[in-house]
C-alpha cells in the first residue's frame, strides 16, 4: 500500500458560471482551471491523481487525457459523496489522501506538501488548510477554548457572531484513510440532499479523534473559482504571482500592470518586457531581448538577443539576433533564421526566411522558402493562392527582389537573380539574371551589382 494518493474533486456543475462550458475548463493565465491544480497536485506528490466527474465530463477527460484516474461520481451529491465515490479506487491503495477541489487553481504545490508534513508529524486524523484574511465568503473555522477545530460553517448557514470569525477553510485536506472511509458513510445529508466534506469536522472532533489545521501564508492563495468575477480576481492574483517569480528570475519588465505573461511562458535572464506586451500559451523568449512595447506573441520561440516590436508572432520561430517591427505579422509556420530584418507592416506565413535576409516593409511573404542575404523591396507580395490550392514560391540567396514585384506561384527566383521594380513573375527566374514588366522577362543588359561590402545593390540601370 502506496503512503499518499490525492485527490481531485470535479464532479460539481458549476452553474453560477452561467456558462456552457464546463467550470474546470475555463481558462486561468492560458491554462484551464483544472491545469493548475493538478499542476499542484502532482508538484506534492509525483503521482497522478484520482479525478472525481460527473457522467457527463467527456470534454474534461479529453482535456486531461491521461494525466488523472478518473472516478464518476454519478448523480453528484455533494463533496463528501464525490469523495466517497472514490472508495472502491483507492480503499487499499494508500495510507493517506490529499483531498483537493478543481475550482482552487492558486493554490500551490508547496503549500500542499506544508499541509502533508503537518498532517504526518502530528498523527492527525483529518488535517486540513485555513486561511485569515482571505476569501470573505468561504466557510468558518470555529474552535474550542483550547483553539481546537471543532466544526466548519458555512457562512450562509453562519450565526452574526461565526460571520466574524476572520478564518475560514481553505479547501484542502488530508485524511487518515483507515478512519475516512467509515466516517464519510456516516455524514448527514443536508436539507437538499447533498453531504458535505465539511461535516467530517465536526464530527471527527465529536468522536474525540484528532484534527489539525495549517494556515496558509497567503489568504487569497484559497481563493475558489465559482463565478466569472471569481475567475477575473483569480487572474489577476496569478498574473502578479507569475510576473513576481520571473522578476525575481531576472527578467526585466518596465511596466508590469500592462504586461501579460500565460502560465506556460518561458522566459530566460536580462529579456526585457516593455509596457502592453502580451505573451500567451507555450510561448518560450530567450536571453537578451527585448520585447515591446505593444507587442503580443503566442505559441512560438524566439531566440536571444532578438527585438519585436509592437509585433504580433502566432506559432512561429525566431533563430538568434532577429528584429521584427514595428507593426508587422508573423503566422503560424514562419521561421525565421539568424539575423534576419524584418520592418513594418509586413506579413510573414508558412515561410521560412535565410539568414541575413531582410524584409524591410509593406510586403506578404506566404507560402515561401527564402535563402540567405535576400532582399526583399517594399510592397512585395508572393501570390501564394490561386484560389483552389496555396503554391510554394522559393527565392534562393541572395536574390534581389525589386519594389512592388508580384511572385506568381509556384515560381522559383534563382541564386543571384533580380526583379525589377513592378515586376509580376510568373516563371521561374535563372540563376544570376534580372526579369523586369508585367509579364516579367529577361532584361538583357541589367546584372545584380554588388558593393565592396560583398553585399547586393539594386540591379545597375534602374
Amino acid at each position: 500500500m502506496t503512503r499518499w494518493r490525492s485527490v481531485i474533486l470535479a464532479a460539481g456543475r458549476g452553474t453560477r458560471m452561467k456558462s456552457r462550458i464546463p467550470k474546470p475548463l475555463h481558462l486561468l493565465c492560458g491554462e484551464p482551471l483544472i491545469a493548475h491544480i493538478l499542476g499542484a497536485a502532482r508538484s506534492a506528490l509525483k503521482v497522478d491523481p484520482v479525478l472525481v466527474v460527473s457522467s457527463e465530463a467527456q470534454a474534461l477527460r479529453d482535456a486531461v487525457g491521461e494525466a488523472a484516474t478518473y472516478v464518476v461520481e454519478d448523480p453528484p451529491l455533494g463533496t463528501g459523496h464525490a469523495l466517497l465515490s472514490a472508495r472502491s479506487e483507492l480503499e487499499g491503495e494508500a495510507e493517506h489522501l490529499l483531498v483537493l477541489h478543481a475550482d482552487t487553481p492558486l493554490l500551490r504545490g508547496e503549500t500542499l506538501q506544508a499541509l502533508m508534513a503537518r498532517h504526518a508529524d502530528s498523527g492527525s486524523d483529518l488535517t486540513f488548510l485555513t486561511a485569515t484574511d482571505g476569501p470573505p465568503d468561504f466557510g468558518r473555522v470555529l474552535r474550542d477554548e483550547a483553539g481546537r477545530p471543532t466544526a466548519i460553517v458555512e457562512k450562509t448557514q453562519a450565526s452574526e457572531s461565526q460571520r466574524r470569525v476572520s478564518e475560514v477553510n481553505a479547501g484542502a485536506y488530508c485524511f487518515r484513510t483507515d478512519l475516512l472511509w467509515p466516517r464519510l458513510e456516516e455524514l448527514a445529508p443536508a436539507p437538499n440532499g447533498e453531504r458535505y466534506l465539511t461535516d467530517l469536522v465536526a464530527l471527527l472532533h465529536g468522536a474525540g479523534e484528532r484534527v489539525e489545521t495549517v494556515e496558509v501564508e497567503d489568504g487569497w492563495e484559497a481563493l475558489g473559482v465559482d463565478t466569472r468575477v471569481d475567475l477575473a480576481h483569480a487572474e489577476a492574483l496569478l498574473r502578479e504571482r507569475i510576473r513576481r517569480s520571473w522578476m525575481l528570475a531576472g527578467v526585466t519588465i518596465q511596466d508590469p500592470a500592462s504586461t501579460f505573461i500565460d502560465a506556460a511562458v518561458e522566459l530566460e535572464p536580462d529579456t526585457v518586457l516593455l509596457p502592453n506586451t502580451h505573451l500567451h500559451g507555450r510561448t518560450h523568449i530567450g536571453e537578451n531581448c527585448r520585447i515591446g512595447p505593444g507587442s503580443i506573441i503566442v505559441d512560438s520561440a524566439v531566440g536571444e538577443g532578438c527585438v519585436v516590436v509592437a509585433s504580433v508572432l502566432e506559432g512561429a520561430i525566431l533563430e538568434s539576433h532577429v528584429d521584427v517591427g514595428p507593426f508587422s505579422h508573423l503566422r503560424p509556420g514562419a521561421h525565421i533564421e539568424s539575423r534576419v530584418h524584418i520592418g513594418n507592416f509586413v506579413e510573414v506565413k508558412e515561410s521560412r526566411l535565410g539568414q541575413e535576409t531582410q524584409v524591410g516593409h509593406f510586403s506578404y511573404i506566404g507560402d515561401a522558402t527564402l535563402g540567405e542575404r535576400v532582399n526583399i523591396g517594399a510592397g512585395t507580395v508572393t501570390c501564394n493562392y490561386d484560389g483552389v490550392s496555396k503554391l510554394r514560391t522559393t527565392i534562393e540567396a541572395e536574390a534581389f527582389i525589386g519594389s512592388d514585384t508580384m511572385l506568381v506561384a509556384p515560381v522559383t527566383v534563382g541564386r543571384g537573380a533580380a526583379t525589377g521594380a513592378g515586376s509580376v513573375v510568373t516563371r521561374d527566374v535563372e540563376r544570376g539574371t534580372t526579369v523586369t514588366g508585367v509579364p516579367a522577362r529577361l532584361h538583357k543588359g541589367k546584372k545584380v551589382s554588388k558593393g565592396g561590402d560583398g553585399k547586393q545593390r539594386r540591379p545597375s540601370g534602374e
